[in-house]
């Protein structure tokens, strides 16, 4: 079930063009990376679907209605834009409890949400206080508050420690498995290559792919294949002279592209190469994703 629309979205801010005629959907039951390089327009989509900026041109819709339209947003749609978005002399449980009061919620959420996110415990200690991971969970819980069947979050693991990181990666994962709608934006592509079922990646304000996870890496070639032979040096050259890219691997091993696993294999046998290892292995979500946005890259550095 389609549960955000977007489409034909265009926003500027005077003459810049930040979003281009996007169009996607996000569905239920299942965790949808939005990615893109910084400046691609992430943020701003969010802004607009969320009706917090309002589109130049096209639409966008929020289980079929426009945000404004919704009676109680909190319990169509949960955010978390900005985990610093609280004052930090509030108590955690009176932050939700403003917020539960001020949507017509009842006060047992603010228990529940805080109980699911593991913020029990700190109740009563005030947001100020609270690392950037206690932070981050209490924006999820106000997300939470209104029961919604969808949940934004962009970049909710930015600055976090791998406990955090993993906790944020199962909690979103859980909330799919629930049939809730989650839209993430992350920088972190070997998070989201653990979290995500789908990915939508933009670069410039336009559209690049809207594609599985799986389907995503496949498009992207047959990626490399490691090999390992105690006559690396000699067999680095053949491969060479055969038209293959090789460059050096961890412990001594080679990392070879332009030629499949079978090939390389043949070739090791023709010359009586003996091969400790000939493993295929797929490009990473980095490797596909900087592929892909090569050309939207905003800035680029130099190398020598």
């Amino acid at each position: 079930m389609t549960m955000i629309e977007v489409r034909g979205l265009t926003k500027r801010y005077g003459l810049d063009t930040v979003v281009d005629d996007l169009s996607f959907t996000v569905e239920a039951g299942q965790v949808t990376g939005f990615l893109g390089p910084n400046g691609a327009g992430k943020s701003t989509t969010m802004k607009v679907i969320l009706g917090l900026a309002a589109p130049t041109r096209g639409a966008v819709s929020v289980g079929g209605r426009r945000y404004r339209d919704l009676p109680v947003p909190l319990t169509e749609v949960g955010a978390l834009l900005d985990a610093g978005a609280v004052h930090g002399g509030r108590k955690a449980r009176d932050h939700l409890l403003a917020l539960a009061v001020g949507n017509g919620l009842p006060r047992r959420r603010v228990d529940e949400v805080l109980a699911r996110t593991g913020l029990e415990g700190v109740a009563h200690k005030r947001a100020g206080a609270f690392s950037l991971g206690m932070r981050q969970r209490l924006g999820i819980a106000a997300a939470l508050l209104g029961d919604p069947k969808v949940l934004i979050f962009d970049e909710p693991v930015n600055g976090l420690d791998p406990e955090g990181i993993r906790w944020i990666r199962d909690f979103m994962r859980s909330l799919a498995h629930e049939g809730r709608a989650v839209l993430v934006s992350s920088h972190l592509m070997s998070e989201m290559a653990q979290t995500a079922d789908h990915l939508v990646v933009i670069g410039r304000g336009k559209l690049i792919a809207d594609t599985g996870m799986t389907e995503f890496l496949r498009g992207r070639g047959e990626g490399v294949v490691l090999v390992r032979t105690p006559e690396a040096a000699a067999f680095a050259l053949r491969l060479t002279a055969a038209g293959a890219a090789v460059r050096e691997g961890p412990d001594s091993s080679l990392v070879v592209s332009g030629l499949a696993s079978e090939e390389i294999g043949k070739l090791a046998a023709y010359h009586g190469t003996v091969l400790g290892e000939l493993t295929p292995q797929r490009p990473s979500l980095e490797d596909a994703f900087m592929e892909l946005t090569r050309d939207s890259v905003e800035y680029q550095g130099v190398t020598a």
